[in-house]
């Protein structure tokens, strides 16, 4: 069934089966099925490529018995091993930075990602992850960063500034080698301060087994799904992948569950990104909500911030490859927490970004 009524008008053909293939729950295939038959499968093949879906498409596909044309079938396939492909090594990385950052005494924690995929998806090599995002202490950034130097990685943003003052402002620097997954490297897990100021290092933890052997700590379930909605709130959900992994961890949970984790990642400082989060799950992917949840969705405020994000997610480009695509975005971001302190601080903080990125 195509939902999205209340949110704008019916999507292409090819986005309501890239959220067939995406969604969570309940056997879908006999409407995919549907879709496939009128779909143009090189334009949705490009739409995954657009949101980074391929691996949990492709699954998809071979579980309903999608027949695509053989050129697409073959170029879906080879997206997936080279997803599974960058996962393993990824996976490799990670193990590595563990042991050498818990050697060194610096705390880690590791959002997104491999572990991310596992609890999402039950396979840790399905979802793409271009890069591995790790928290540390932001007292060690510089310490970090050293033992990154030792393994080969070269600081690539900033590219000439000092890590220390880059931090104040951005919340990551990014570390790429060659042949091996980039590296974000977090101080805080927001932009902005005021958001979800209790989660960090020190925060409860769950270990996710992603290989034998390998056990990387990340985000205890409560803390993650806070994580999660401030992460693509603060980018709009442009990409189906957010609102997916979002809502096939909460798909688990019963309603009045959901209304707990709700309030709670509120509580920790989420504030507007949880139920304009949950709007968008429930009408793009059928996510059922908890009575509380749906209150608080029903705000004017907060299907704002979804529909808005609805707009991003039906547009064919990226925002960031648009001239003033990101605009949007910028203003939803300004209203992710009630009151005017938040918002000066909000535009305070994106007016300093913007001279930190001149």
């Amino acid at each position: 069934m195509r939902r999205f009524d209340r949110l704008t008008a019916l999507p292409p053909l090819e986005f309501a089966l890239a959220v067939e293939c995406c969604a969570p729950g309940a056997d879908r295939s006999a409407t995919a099925k549907q879709f496939a038959d009128k779909v143009d499968w090189t334009r949705f093949l490009a739409l995954c490529r657009r949101h980074r879906i391929q691996g949990v498409v492709w699954r998809a596909i071979e579980r309903f018995g999608l027949v695509p044309p053989e050129d697409v079938a073959s170029q879906f396939a080879a997206d997936a091993v080279q997803i599974a492909t960058d996962g393993l090594k990824s996976a490799s990385t990670a193990a590595r930075l563990l042991g050498d950052f818990t050697d060194a005494g610096i705390p880690i924690l590791f959002v997104k990602g491999l572990s991310l995929s596992k609890l999402a998806y039950d396979d840790p090599f399905v979802k793409m992850s271009h890069d591995i995002d790790v928290l540390v202490p932001v007292e060690m950034i510089d310490h970090a960063a050293a033992r990154l130097i030792c393994m080969g990685y070269v600081q690539t943003l900033p590219r000439h500034r000092k890590l220390a003052v880059w931090h104040r402002v951005h919340k990551e620097s990014v570390w790429t080698r060659r042949g091996y997954p980039t590296i974000e490297l977090h101080s805080r897990l927001a932009d902005n301060r005021r958001l979800i100021p209790a989660i960090g290092l020190l925060s409860p933890v769950q270990r996710v087994e992603i290989a034998p052997g390998v056990e990387l700590p990340t985000l205890a379930p409560d803390e993650l799904i806070a994580y999660l909605c401030v992460h693509g709130a603060s980018s709009a959900w442009f990409r189906l992948k957010w609102i997916a992994d979002l809502a096939a961890l909460l798909d688990r949970y019963e309603p009045a569950e959901i209304d707990r984790v709700a309030a709670r990642a509120v509580q920790l400082g989420a504030g507007r990104s949880v139920p304009a989060a949950l709007s968008l799950a429930r009408q793009i992917l059928g996510l059922t909500l908890g009575p509380a949840t749906e209150r608080a969705a029903a705000i004017p405020l907060n299907r704002w911030l979804a529909q808005i994000a609805m707009r991003e997610l039906l547009d064919p480009v990226e925002p960031t490859q648009q001239r003033l695509g990101t605009a949007a975005i910028h203003a939803s971001q300004l209203f992710l927490m009630p009151g005017a302190a938040f918002m000066a601080s909000e535009l305070l903080r994106q007016v300093k970004a913007a001279l930190a990125n001149a």
